[in-house]
């Protein structure tokens, strides 16, 4: 009963995800042909609440799971990375139509394609684990 606010959160954002067509490949593919504004709004949406919730962190008012208070830590900068990795990642979102945070919102709705997103991810993830000890860090 103690995690039940973070489940609530989850049906929270996944009915987000849905009734704002953040999981139509159809509005990704808008998007990278700059036919609509609809999915940059949600992104740029999701930055501005972002930023928000880490101020919150960085104040203390929101705490951990044990009410510690969530210190986020200092990222390394390098262009490099952030451009292959980005690459990489635009690459699949751009081939799949989908991102890769609702996977399981469209797991819902369509599951072969879901499925196949996901073992995709899954995919991608054992690959990245395979070679991050040789790709810039």
């Amino acid at each position: 009963m103690k995690n039940i606010k973070f489940l609530l959160l989850g049906v929270f954002f996944a009915i987000v995800l849905s009734k704002t067509q953040a999981i139509s490949w159809y509005r990704f593919y808008e998007m990278f042909k700059f036919q609509s504004f609809h999915m940059y709004g949600i992104i740029g949406g999701a930055v501005v609440i972002s930023a928000i919730i880490m101020q919150l962190f960085k104040t203390g008012k929101i705490k951990d799971i044990n009410g510690s208070k969530i210190t986020p830590k200092p990222k390394k900068k390098g262009t490099i990375r952030t451009l292959v990795g980005g690459t990489f990642f635009g690459l699949g979102w751009g081939i799949s139509g989908a991102c890769a945070a609702p996977i399981f919102v469209i797991l819902g709705f369509k599951l072969v394609p879901a499925l196949i997103l996901l073992v995709g991810a899954l995919l991608g993830a054992f690959i990245y684990g395979l070679l991050s000890k040789k790709l810039p860090h």
